[in-house]
């Protein structure tokens, strides 16, 4: 694995499945056919991956903690080897990297740990060292005993172990995708990720993992592949600031509890189907003994009605109904009883305190970085050489140089002709310059990282220098042979006469290449060095220049961001430490977008897209701990050009929160153990909740009991409404943190007759 690449999913690796629990002792760990045995007890395990170096240490406790109240019982991690070895007998285990510490913490919340221990070990050398624990293969079918074969996908409950003495183990369940620089944004609707969990504790499974739980940030030159944007928020249930994502994580924690309640039966008896008609499925779990929980399945994209164990079930298409004792259902995956809520980033510029002292020399401050060949330590050789085993990965940036003597009577130089530059490249991107001044730019994308440009240049009589700077946008780090699959400019590189087609081939000339830029050996991203220029006249928009500025921090607690519009690409440093690759000029197509999308029927990376037209990423994580309260520096390296005055705070706040239950809702999850006891079975529930502790719910901006429809932020009022709704919202919920209106006619009057009804709110706190 490179060193500037995190790890992405769908190769087969070997797992180490650690268990920590709050005491210092270990627990005893095996497996039967039908789950992972814990001190001899078989266990139902929900996980989630969350990777440690995508978050800051400052997170962890608060991320482990969100992870626990969401119903997991399981932290998943890769060991990132190209973090802690960068070198190799060189190891960092610090910050970020402090793997011990994230372990330890999860311990302490008593969690365990399914650990990914890789990179790439062979499954004798794992048996060998006799860990006491099991060993998991992903994606390897021929696995052999005791090592445990498993899913990953967006859908595993087809999936059958190698071996009827191993349990049904999903490492990877896909809760978004990835999102490339020039890209779509991709997300995956929470009906069909519950879907997708309750389908596989229907058909046996009892472990799954969610890929991820928490993605976070590709902070500095980290990446999961080429082109894959800084942001690796994933659509996961936790977003990349650390705050659940709504409905998404709330819904999905009423999955959990759910499937939780039907834990006893699950692991005491093997399951049992039948197919009560066209893409249904009933599966019960009986262990003849009074212990009984069914599931029932639509896989169609019609709504139908199913007649089980003499009782007739209501079930949405594409969704599982998950009936805990065999008779009532307690969840169905279609229908969401959690609120939505809404973010929002409130802007603000980059400024300092007039007062401080700090407000001296606040203003922007720029470095050119210099064309062509600046280091002493750059070399010539003969022919074009491959970028990575050039660099060693040691930076994006690879300078190509060559100078050529252009006689009078070329036809390179005849007026009216132009004089085509041609270059080939496995990618990333590449800037061009002829005689120092910038002749041309060109890039790849996350389906083909090569590039192969012409273009339009000047030369003159004598001495021309031709300067190529190749980038690469994170590293190749799977599929077959991707070592090899190379970067930078390998050719041809050609000189061509739009007059007459001539060419000259320049592939095989002495070339003079430099590893990295200059700015990067002279230390600039901290921002100390004594060579910034300071002048009221900033250069904007143009190639190759780093820029300064010192800031205070936001106020408040509140998630923050920066607002990257105006500039072009390049790298960004917050008081020395990078918070990655910005890009905001690389737009997504301005096709493909299906926002909102159908969750009914089987979902692919590219089925839900949002953002068309758009950069693909604007805003880009600070993390709170890295900020001082005054004082803080930001350096920018800008490739392409840009105005760093138009760069901005954002700094994610809560919009607004909604919820829309209907009657046919089963009743939340959290009142199924006092409702399963009670003559009268209460009704749907809706309920609001404040984030945070100290807000309370300050306006209800719109509530309808009657035929709503819309979503969060765009609901309008049916053919029928109550018009009792709103005040009656109002009344219950305004001056509290959270409050539960029973969803019913009863509640609202009953504007239609015959219809079932729903209500939908939209709330705000303060």
């Amino acid at each position: 694995m490179r060193a500037a690449n995190f790890p992405i999913p769908s190769l087969p690796r070997l797992v180490l499945l650690v268990l920590l629990a709050t005491t210092s002792f270990g627990a005893n760990v095996t497996y039967d056919h039908r789950a992972i045995v814990i001190d001899g007890k078989r266990r139902v395990l929900i996980s989630g991956s969350i990777h440690y170096p995508r978050s800051t240490p400052e997170m962890w406790p608060d991320l482990i903690q969100k992870s626990k109240d969401g119903g997991l019982d399981v932290i998943q991690t890769y060991v990132f080897w190209n973090l802690h070895e960068p070198v190799r007998n060189q190891y960092n285990f610090e910050g970020r990297n402090d793997l011990v510490k994230f372990v330890k913490l999860v311990g302490e919340a008593g969690l365990y740990v399914h650990l990914r221990i890789g990179p790439y070990w062979s499954a004798g050398m794992a048996i060998s060292l006799d860990t006491g624990v099991p060993w998991v293969m992903c994606q390897q079918s021929d696995a052999p005993d005791p090592i445990i074969n498993t899913c990953n996908g967006f859908y595993c409950d087809q999936f059958t172990p190698n071996s009827n003495t191993k349990p049904k183990m999903w490492t990877e369940n896909w809760s978004g995708w990835f999102l490339p620089f020039g890209g779509s944004v991709p997300y995956r609707p929470v009906e069909d990720l519950a879907f997708a969990v309750a389908r596989f504790y229907q058909r046996g499974g009892t472990f799954q993992n969610y890929y991820m739980y928490h993605g976070g940030t590709n902070f500095g030159r980290t990446s999961g592949g080429p082109f894959i944007a800084t942001s690796y928020d994933y659509d996961a249930p936790i977003d990349e600031y650390g705050i659940p994502r709504q409905p998404k994580w709330g819904h999905l924690k009423d999955v959990h509890k759910a499937i939780k309640l039907c834990e006893e039966a699950l692991v005491a008896t093997d399951p049992t189907y039948t197919s009560p008609g066209p893409n249904l499925e009933a599966t019960v779990y009986n262990t003849g003994s009074g212990i009984c929980a069914a599931f029932l399945a639509n896989v169609g994209t019609s709504d139908v009605t199913v007649n089980f164990n003499s009782n007739s079930y209501r079930l949405p298409a594409w969704s599982v109904s998950i009936l805990p004792d065999c008779k009532n259902v307690v969840l169905n995956t279609a229908k969401i009883n959690s609120m939505t809520m809404i973010p929002s980033f409130m802007h603000q510029a980059l400024n300092v305190d007039t007062d401080s002292t700090e407000a001296i020399g606040s203003d922007w401050s720029w470095i050119n970085e210099p064309v062509g060949i600046s280091k002493d330590d750059a070399f010539t050789k003969s022919g074009l050489s491959e970028q990575i085993n050039t660099t060693a990965d040691q930076s994006d940036y690879l300078w190509y140089s060559l100078s050529i003597d252009i006689k009078g009577e070329e036809p390179f130089l005849e007026d009216g002709f132009e004089t085509i530059l041609h270059v080939e490249s496995l990618g990333h991107a590449l800037r061009a310059f002829i005689n120092g001044k910038l002749a041309g730019s060109a890039n790849g994308n996350s389906d083909n990282a090569k590039v192969a440009v012409e273009i339009p240049i000047t030369l003159v009589p004598g001495k021309n220098t031709i300067d190529l700077l190749s980038m690469t946008v994170g590293l190749q780090n799977y599929g077959a042979f991707f070592d090899k699959w190379g970067a930078g400019i390998t050719g041809p590189v050609e000189l061509k006469s739009s007059k007459n087609g001539n060419s000259i081939d320049l592939s095989s000339q002495q070339w003079t290449y430099q590893i990295g830029l200059k700015g990067e050996d002279l230390g600039l991203p901290t921002g100390s060095s004594s060579q910034w220029v300071s002048q009221p006249d900033l250069p904007k928009n143009q190639p190759l220049i780093w820029y300064k500025k010192l800031f205070d921090a936001p106020a408040g607690n509140d998630p923050v961001s920066l607002d990257f519009t105006g500039m072009g690409k390049g790298e960004a440093w917050i008081n020395g430490q990078s918070i990655g690759r910005y890009w905001p000029t690389y737009i997504s197509p301005n096709s493909g977008c299906t926002d909102p999308c159908d969750y009914r029927g089987t979902y692919k990376s590219e089925k839900c897209r949002k953002n068309c037209g758009k950069p693909s990423q604007v805003l880009y994580h600070v993390p709170r701990s890295w900020l001082q309260s005054s004082g803080n520096s930001l350096v920018l390296l800008e490739e392409i050009g840009g105005d760093p005055t138009q760069i901005a705070f954002g700094t994610r706040q809560m919009g607004s929160l909604c919820s829309h239950v209907s009657e046919s809702h089963p009743l939340p999850v959290d009142m199924w153990n006092s409702a399963s006891k009670t003559e009268t079975k209460p009704g749907p529930t809706l309920s609001l909740t404040c984030p945070y502790t100290n807000q309370v719910i300050s306006s209800i901006k719109f509530a309808s009991f009657g035929t709503p429809s819309g979503s969060c932020g765009s609901f309008s009022h049916g053919q029928c409404s109550s018009a009792r709704a709103l005040s009656i919202l109002q009344k219950a919920c305004i001056g509290s943190r959270n409050c539960s209106i029973p969803v019913s006619a009863s509640t609202f009057g009953d504007p239609c007759g015959g219809v079932t009804k729903s209500l939908a709110v939209e709330a705000s706190c303060t």
